[in-house]
């Protein structure tokens, strides 16, 4: 691990070097960006929180600089397809990526070659910090607080804690949650959240995790306890107290995951600088709200500030993703 991060430093390091001739030669491309139509790829499928997100952000784009946003969703090994495409199109600001911290971080360890490189091929532009994910206990159990759940796991033996992928937060959090109590919780995992909160409506499973917005069928049903977030609060239960509150000490649960847009990697500086504004300003549009506001999202955040967060949260995912065990398919 600490090899990668000695790299990602020196490429940094390289790219600050080259700064100043790099804004020179991009300066024309702001004037002109963009020519033509943007091509924004969705490398998840059609009608889920990524595309709608790419949706909502892509027609203000589209409104804003008068040229067609044209939306296209290519999904597949756990939006590898389509990240590997963008990263081979040409760096003009005309083919962007919109996906998740999965893509951005994960891929890069659970894949041996995922069709990218993340720090050679692809510039993340500007992000949308996740949403407190939601941990939820089957009623029978009675689990109301991390207390309660890790005395059931103590008696139990055994718990079927449900995810919605290997790989996934929820799957690292029953990694930390074990290791730091001594529990032997099992992953149960999933394909999507869907499938999930649908054993968990069957009573199937003991607990889950997730977002607030998909595990409304769950809880409007009572079949589900909410008994703490993952590491952010929610707006809409504020009382849920998060899992570092409650004594967790993991620094996995210091980060919160995205979405968010990247571009190749030689994209003019100028074009990506614009490129954040926009998604930025997006925030203010009404459709936008109103799909952050149905998923409990926050803004989309600059160019800088995406940046820090990737930095400040990359190690603490790969550390946490390595300590499964995973072995890269």
């Amino acid at each position: 691990m600490s090899t990668k991060l000695d790299r990602r430093h020196f490429i940094a390091a390289g790219t600050t070097a080259l700064a100043m001739p790099f804004v020179v030669r991009g300066a024309s491309a702001q004037s002109t960006w963009p020519a033509r139509q943007i091509r924004m790829i969705c490398s998840y499928p059609a009608g889920g929180q990524t595309d709608l997100l790419a949706r909502a952000y892509g027609e203000f784009i589209s409104k804003q600089t008068g040229k067609t946003v044209v939306v296209e969703n290519k999904p597949g090994a756990s939006g590898a397809i389509g990240t590997a495409e963008v990263a081979r199109a040409e760096p003009d600001g005309h083919t962007i990526l919109c996906s998740i911290s999965t893509t951005y971080i994960m891929n890069r360890v659970v894949m041996k070659n995922p069709g990218y490189d993340m720090d050679k091929d692809l510039t993340l532009v500007s992000v949308i910090p996740g949403a407190g994910l939601l941990l939820v206990a089957n009623p029978k159990t009675g689990i109301k607080t991390l207390e309660d759940f890790v005395a059931f796991a103590r008696k139990s033996g055994k718990v079927n804690f449900g995810t919605y992928s290997a790989g996934s937060a929820p799957h690292m959090t029953i990694n930390e949650l074990n290791k730091q109590y001594g529990l032997n919780v099992e992953p149960v995992h999933y394909r999507g959240e869907a499938p999930m909160w649908t054993g968990m409506l069957e009573g199937t499973l003991d607990a889950a995790m997730g977002s607030y917005t998909a595990a409304q069928s769950v809880l409007q049903s009572d079949r589900g306890t909410v008994f703490a977030v993952h590491s952010k609060k929610v707006d809409a239960i504020p009382n849920v107290k998060t899992l570092p509150e409650q004594g967790a000490t993991s620094k996995f649960f210091t980060v919160s995951g995205f979405t968010g847009w990247a571009v190749p990697k030689a994209t003019p500086q100028p074009v990506v600088d614009r490129l954040a504004e926009l998604c930025v300003a997006a925030n203010n549009d009404p459709k936008v709200k109103e799909v952050l506001a149905t998923f409990v999202l926050e803004p989309a955040i600059g160019f800088k500030e995406t940046n820090a967060l990737y930095q400040r949260e990359l190690p603490i995912w790969i550390e946490s993703a390595q300590s499964l065990g995973l072995e890269p398919a």
